[in-house]
């Protein structure tokens, strides 16, 4: 096929592309999102496993979350910008085969230390991958196609939740082939190498429309400043809060600063900057950016401390732990396609911010039953407060992605999605950084045994207190959040000049 018959023009996106090969191309960027999405919850599972097997401390359990974390995010705004300028079907695939061999490496680690690096090596292949998902989806379907199809990714992200915990859990209590916690590593070699071969048959190669440059004063600055806040962050509690700490975080503002006025000034001589500001003035793209970012921070510190609070706090097996989680995760999955599907077509923004709510509501009765049952609690007793929070998080997820990305234009699509990632990523290692305050600087470091499961009781309720404000703050800043399903306000678009709107597809 010639490079004309794989372009998409304005009036092509009212009608389904004649190209069956985007069903496959879907199906195999949503399994390396699903890998993603696996690899954070699995780990979280397994991470008491970690602890005692291979001798970790506090601080190396902390980097082996965290570390990801920072890497991901770190690169997450380069990865997508390289994907608009070398294609976002070869990143990708460079992703993808780089984050199978990291997961070797992990699975492979012989010692706490190779581990933390690997997993490191691991975020940055991951956010070379990641970007190309929702930019390969955003070029590659009509608008009117997208609904569905984030319906589907919000699934994927459901399953992903469901299937994480619950695999981790099984892989680490089956102790495979005597290799412990490992398997939850090498799982991902078989997938990664499937998905690496169809992805080289399926996906079709598309990139921004005009010749871009990577701006490596941007990339510079940007890991830069990431790195001045979350380090301080992740390491604040082990080194015991030091100046220098404050001192990094402070500066890290200053190299944000740094950052906006060089991007203007680049995008104004040459028109390749590594962030398009010019994003930021679509109202819908600056406000679900920070909704993700407020988002990642509630997530980073409930997952964590949840793991936690059931592990090591009421003395549960992985098993029994990724069991619990099961109806959360199902919530999660079910509400997600309904959100897309149904409630947001009808009742547009206000299903995210009952969303919000209902999620507030799951976590304030998990509370609830945390303190009256105590060290008692049962597995089926936390059913109805994770069902609520799943169904409250499911009715966000997915919907906010279209509400982000829809009248972005699709030249700039593979930086929208790197600055989406990123953010909800940044949100996730701060919130990780402020369980050293809400949770481990409550329940204190010198503990008996008879003081470890009240004291971990207390401090999950505490850090239950702080989601459930940060939910609040959410539930407002979505009130600037277009009214309408973002679809429909893309779609409205479609008969703008295809210059403004396509990217080249390259066969």
């Amino acid at each position: 096929m010639t490079s004309t018959e794989h372009t998409l023009g304005a009036r092509q996106d009212t009608a389904p592309p004649a190209d069956r090969r985007r069903w496959f191309a879907l199906a195999i960027v949503m399994t390396a999102a699903f890998m993603d999405l696996v690899d954070v919850t699995i780990v979280n599972i397994a991470i008491p496993s970690i602890q005692e097997d291979a001798g970790a401390s506090l601080g190396q359990i902390q980097w082996i979350t965290a570390g990801y974390a920072l890497a991901f995010a770190a690169g997450l705004i380069t990865g997508g910008r390289l994907g608009d300028i070398h294609g976002r079907r070869r990143l990708f695939l460079l992703g993808i085969g780089g984050f199978t061999l990291a997961s070797a490496l992990c699975g492979f680690a012989a010692g706490p230390e190779m581990l933390v690096a690997s997993r490191i090596l691991q975020g940055g292949m991951a956010a070379l991958m990641v970007p190309q998902v929702l930019s390969i989806v955003h070029a590659t379907f009509p608008a009117h196609e997208r609904g569905k199809v984030f319906g589907l990714f919000g699934a994927i992200v459901g399953l992903g939740a469901v299937s994480g915990p619950l695999l981790g859990a099984l892989l680490t209590e089956w102790n495979l082939f005597g290799l412990q916690w490992r398997p939850i590593f090498l799982i991902n070699l078989p997938v990664g190498v499937v998905a690496l071969f169809l992805g080289r048959r399926f996906i079709t190669e598309s990139r921004a429309p005009k010749a871009l440059k990577l701006d490596l004063v941007g990339v510079s600055l940007v890991t830069l400043g990431l790195l001045m806040l979350l380090y301080p962050l992740t390491r604040g509690r082990e080194l015991g809060w030091p100046l220098w700490g404050y001192v990094c975080m402070a500066g890290a503002l200053g190299v944000f600063a740094a950052l906006v006025a060089y991007e203007r000034r680049k995008a104004a001589r040459d028109g390749s900057p590594l962030i398009e500001l010019s994003l930021f003035r679509v109202k819908s793209f600056a406000a679900g950016i920070a909704v993700q970012t407020v988002f990642g921070v509630a997530l980073g510190i409930f997952f964590l401390v949840w793991t936690l609070y059931m592990q090591r706090g009421l003395g549960w097996s992985p098993l029994r732990a990724g069991l619990t989680g099961v109806p959360f995760s199902l919530a999660v999955s079910t509400a997600a396609g309904m959100s897309v599907q149904k409630l947001v077509p009808r009742f547009g923004r206000k299903v995210l911010r009952a969303g919000a709510l209902v999620m507030a509501a799951g976590v304030l009765l998990y509370i609830w039953e945390s303190h009256r049952y105590g060290l008692s609690i049962a597995s089926w007793q936390m059913a109805l407060p994770l069902v609520v929070m799943g169904a409250g998080m499911g009715l966000i997820v997915a919907p906010l992605t279209d509400a982000v990305l829809s009248e972005v234009p699709r030249e700039h699509a593979g930086s929208a999605s790197g600055l989406i990632n990123t953010v909800q990523q940044m949100g996730n290692a701060l919130g990780l950084g402020l369980v050293s305050v809400v949770f481990f600087g409550v329940i204190g470091d010198r503990l008996t045994p008879a003081q470890v499961g009240p004291a971990f009781v207390n401090g999950f309720e505490h850090a239950l207190w702080w989601v459930a404000g940060i939910l609040g703050a959410i539930f407002l800043l979505m009130s600037a959040l277009p009214k309408r399903p973002a679809q429909h306000v893309e779609g409205a678009g479609a008969d703008a000049p295809a210059a403004e709107k396509e990217p080249e597809l390259v066969a």
